[in-house]
């Protein structure tokens, strides 16, 4: 290990409790120890508790699984009910204490209005009779009350209704309840979510959520008055040396419903600015908190709290070793923290641990391999959050999100095995094969790997001089370092792993390899569009992300999807002039990308005045202008030095699907990172 890493690997205390290093499981959605999103309720899940060992294992300190609702999703029933899952936890935690880490529960009193309702949840939140008979299953009224009648995060037509105050005590007591089945279970201790991220306490907090007028509104201390009802709770039933953490967001980093901040923007804060953090971090210290687990951001702000790659490295470290200076107890600080940094601010008293979340799911190991010296076969996480939390909304619609990723939340584009471990393995085949792997992107190299891994003799074949693909593309934004490394630890895992790699060769359809099996993973090519001047004028998106063309001052981006608003934002961080035209009727406007992700691309372009235009269409290219109809049909002149067409791929396979032929990736259908490699691992696990 290096010496720079030592810090985080003294042991620190919350109490009484001793954890051996500083290396804290940021809890996720869908690591739930008691289940996540099933129609059968709460129970001890086996999957995230597999997860969970194995990072026990792996030497992390303080393992936090993700939010359990002290009332089930689905069937209504509170937490403590169906005691045979605290039976199961109890086994658990027997074999999970000889890893030498400890566990802390995390329970979170609700959503409020920051509920991810999908379009049917919409229909049974607006409709009384609706969600009357349904309400035996999942009562969609309820999951979305709030301190006060407000705006759903995901859904603007629907108005929350205020929670009562008899539903305010039975969560108090549910929290109580609940923490002492789960101390007596042999958990380490508790934390409470949150006053953090805008979910339900949260907003209590927060005057711009909060307009109550009874004990629980109004005042600083009513509104913090619910946080602190829960510890106290808590103490009275498990002890006062019993720890309990806070989930807390240090600022809201929030302008406006649904506007969120820019790193070092200046603004007005309408949530909790730093002076009532300063505050109110003591207020809940004094009240029994034992530990804040920190960030920033709401809902609002949602990319301060799941920082996608657009957001700096250690993005809430100021904020949180700043508040670290009005309390006593120790403070955790996460955010696309990075070893070496956080050991430092460790070292130097800024913090007393790092959280680390999704770096998790795409290598559990990654903390052993950092102790042992191996830091170049850490698998990154790329910050994508297209399996791990995909909630996505756009313009018109409610949680953009499939039935089946609600259900399947914290599984890893990057690592397939993450919480789907019964479906992702390997095994060794029961006959060696000799594969030929036509196309070196992403998803041809996990093939090759996962192949080479069962145990049959792979060779890789690639047109051009290097291994990446499209990807090499997509990663050549500054903002883009995971993606770089990424294609870095494959291109090391297929040398450590000797497989035969052909580069600079172009196979055909006429001429394949001799092999039994053949996996063609050719790609796409980009889409044109019937437009006068666009083949003489416009450049391809790739052209421009591998350097291939310059582009002047103003350029136009026609076509507003990821690709296209990472290319604008690579140019607006670069000092030029980006415009962007989408026929859509907003950004990014796909199912199942995540609105931390898209909402940081339109609140940076909204806030730098970025020009956009949705439900635009291109009726010309010429050498200095691009003509579009914006959306009331006027014709508009758009001046451009340089035209970008980012509108999308369509497939390009070398051969049919067959017996023996197996199309992966965007050859077979244009998608993105998880499913090349989810693909990948398709199709090497059947030969």
């Amino acid at each position: 290990m290096k010496k720079q890493y030592e810090p985080l690997f003294t042991p620190w205390k919350i109490r009484n409790l001793e954890i051996k290093n500083r290396i804290v499981l940021a809890p996720m959605g869908g690591t739930c120890i008691f289940g996540w999103m099933e129609p059968t309720g709460s129970h001890f899940d086996r999957e995230a508790a597999k997860l969970l060992m194995n990072i026990a294992k792996n030497n992390c300190g303080l393992v936090i699984p993700g939010i359990a609702p002290v009332k089930d999703m689905l069937g209504g029933k509170w937490l403590y009910q169906n005691k045979k899952k605290f039976k199961e936890l109890k086994e658990f935690m027997e074999e999970f204490h000889k890893t030498g880490a400890k566990l802390f529960v995390q329970m979170t009193a609700g959503f409020g209005r920051s509920m991810a309702l999908t379009a049917p949840l919409v229909m049974l939140a607006n409709n009384k009779i609706l969600n009357t008979l349904a309400s035996p299953i999942v009562d969609a009224e309820y999951l979305t009350a709030a301190p006060s009648p407000l705006p759903n995060r995901w859904a603007e037509d629907l108005t929350t209704r205020e929670i009562t105050v008899k539903e305010i005590r039975d969560i108090v007591y549910a929290f109580g309840e609940t923490a002492r089945l789960c101390k007596e279970a042999g958990v380490d201790g508790v934390e409470v979510h949150a006053v953090h991220e805008g979910y339900l306490l949260d907003q209590f907090t927060l005057k711009y959520t909060n307009k109550r007028t009874d004990e629980y509104g109004g005042s600083f201390e009513n509104r913090y008055g619910f946080a602190v009802e829960i510890v106290k709770e808590i103490k009275d039933r498990c002890g006062e040396d019993f720890p309990v953490s806070l989930r807390y967001s240090v600022r809201s980093m929030t302008k406006d419903f649904q506007y969120g901040a820019m790193p070092g923007e200046d603004f007005v804060e309408i949530g909790r600015d730093m002076e009532e953090s300063e505050r109110a971090a003591k207020y809940l210290q004094d009240a029994g908190y034992d530990m804040l687990n920190c960030d920033n951001g709401t809902y609002d702000a949602w990319y301060w709290a799941h920082p996608p790659q657009y957001m700096p490295q250690n993005c809430n470290l100021v904020d949180v070793a700043h508040i670290r200076k009005f309390v006593d107890i120790p403070v955790v600080c996460a955010g696309r923290m990075e070893p070496a940094v956080g050991a430092k601010a460790i070292k130097d008293g800024g913090i007393d641990a790092m959280a680390v979340g999704r770096q998790f799911l795409a290598d559990p190991r990654w903390v052993t391999k950092l102790l042992r010296g191996r830091e170049a076969d850490i698998r990154p996480c790329i910050c994508c959050h297209s399996a791990c939390f995909n909630l996505s909304h756009h313009n018109g619609t409610a949680n953009d999100q499939d039935l089946s990723e609600s259900m399947g939340m914290c599984r890893c584009a990057v690592n397939p095995v993450s919480m789907q471990s019964g479906k992702y393995k390997i095994r060794e085949a029961k006959k060696a094969k000799k594969v030929a792997v036509i196309g070196g992107g992403i998803g041809g190299m996990e093939a090759a790997r996962v192949l080479a891994l069962r145990g049959h003799k792979v060779s890789l074949y690639e047109k051009s001089g290097e291994l990446g693909g499209v990807f090499i593309a997509a990663a050549a934004p500054d903002f883009k370092e995971k993606d770089k490394q990424l294609i870095e630890w494959m291109k090391g895992r297929i040398a450590a792993l000797g497989i035969d790699v052909h580069l600079n060769t172009e196979i055909s359809s006429a001429e394949l390899p001799e092999a039994d099996e053949y996996i063609i993973a050719t790609g796409a090519e980009a889409n044109r569009i019937p437009v006068a001047g666009a083949a003489k004028y416009a450049m391809d998106a790739t052209d421009y992300l591998l350097g291939k063309k310059e582009v002047g001052d103003n350029v136009v981006i026609i076509g507003g999807g990821l690709t296209g608003c990472e290319i604008a934002l690579d140019l607006f961080r670069k000092g030029k002039h980006p415009v962007i035209v989408e026929m859509k009727n907003d950004l990014v406007a796909v199912k199942n990308m995540c609105l931390a992700n898209t909402s940081y691309l339109r609140d940076c372009f909204k806030t730098n005045n970025v020009p956009v235009y949705l439900n635009a269409g291109v009726s010309e290219i010429t050498e200095s202008a691009v003509v579009i109809q914006d959306e009331s049909g006027e014709t508009v002149t758009l001046p451009s030095d340089s035209v970008i067409l980012s509108v999308g791929y369509h497939p390009v396979p070398l051969l049919e699907k067959g017996r023996h032929v197996h199309l992966l990736g965007d050859c077979s259908k244009v998608g993105n990172v998880r499913s090349a490699i989810w693909g990948a691992w398709d199709i090497a696990m059947k030969i």
